[in-house]
């Protein structure tokens, strides 16, 4: 079961428990109105995850103990493990979301919080493409709404265990990045998301490491490349064959080998590493592509997301 939220967005996850009822971690996926949460349900439903909206936060610690068995789930057709369930801030209780988290946690289950985020600039954007009015408008203005519901959330954005920045992003470019995420395929490294970006256009709120691309010369001023991008071989050859290109990766992935190893045993899955130049469309495009191959190997499993490349 899933619906939208009042911006076209809306939804959270959950996966459930232990040899007497539903196998798997906890999931919860939630965050500000309009950041993409029926992105990440249709996501998980086409994933063939089960998705119950906008679960009441005090049930959360029942939903887990329900004590549902493997041939009682297969036969109500209900993946024993593969479950989600939205929260956002109209749920019942929804101020008491992050003790409901730590209940989860404290009866021995592994809980994982998921932010969804996005800028004001994008927020008000997208409820005003929709022209439907904000949960917490009321008569209000849109942006106070916005800002409102920001200031309510900020503990819980600091608890959560993945912040997922959709500012940039259209529908299609954050269903590819957040994918990895809800895969049903074991897997025992760390999920890397490389992001390409534009600093004009902004720094991810999400990115857990920035890298600055704009130390190598700028391939826009080359006029056989301008129209190009970082994809197409000519640019990327350009890029990395620059003084301090191959420096700066083989920088990078020496430093993933600790990090990677403390991300696994403090049982972090998640991280995204943001490279950045001006526009988004050359350097980093090529770099990130580079970088993305360069660290994908035994403990890291990488994937590329250019957020900017379309931009004008």
């Amino acid at each position: 079961m899933t619906t939208h939220d009042d911006a076209g967005e809306g939804l959270a996850t959950v996966h459930g428990g232990d040899d007497e009822g539903v196998r798997g971690e906890v999931y919860i996926v939630t965050g500000m109105s309009g950041a993409g949460r029926s992105t990440v349900a249709n996501v998980m439903e086409d994933l063939g995850w089960y998705v119950i909206d906008n679960l009441p936060t005090p049930l959360l610690p029942q939903l887990v103990e329900l004590g549902v068995t493997e041939d009682e789930a297969l036969e109500r057709g209900v993946p024993v493990d593969r479950v989600g369930v939205v929260v956002d801030i109209r749920a019942h209780g929804f101020d008491h979301l992050v003790e409901a988290v730590e209940r989860i946690r404290a009866r021995g289950r592994k809980a994982t919080l998921l932010y969804l985020e996005a800028t004001d600039e994008a927020l008000v954007r997208r409820f005003e493409s929709v022209r439907r009015p904000h949960p917490l408008q009321g008569d209000g203005r849109l942006l106070d709404a916005i800002q409102d519901e920001r200031e309510r959330l900020a503990d819980l954005r600091s608890t959560a265990d993945v912040v997922i920045d959709s500012s940039g992003l259209n529908v299609h470019q954050l269903s590819r990045k957040i994918h990895p995420i809800f895969t049903t395929e074991e897997h025992a490294g760390v999920r890397v998301a490389v992001m390409s970006f534009g600093f004009k256009y902004g720094v991810p709120l999400d990115a857990d490491f920035v890298f600055d691309m704009r130390f190598l010369p700028n391939p826009y001023w080359v006029p056989e490349l301008r129209s190009r991008t970082g994809r197409e071989v000519p640019v990327a050859d350009y890029v990395l064959r620059q003084e301090g290109a191959q420096e700066f990766l083989d920088g990078v992935v020496s430093l993933f080998v600790p990090v990677t190893a403390g991300y696994l045993r403090e049982n972090r899955r998640y991280v995204t590493v943001a490279v950045g130049c001006t526009g988004g469309k050359h350097r980093s495009v090529a770099m990130a592509e580079a970088l993305a191959r360069r660290l994908s190997g035994p403990g890291l499993d990488t994937f590329i997301v250019h957020r900017d490349l379309g931009q004008e």
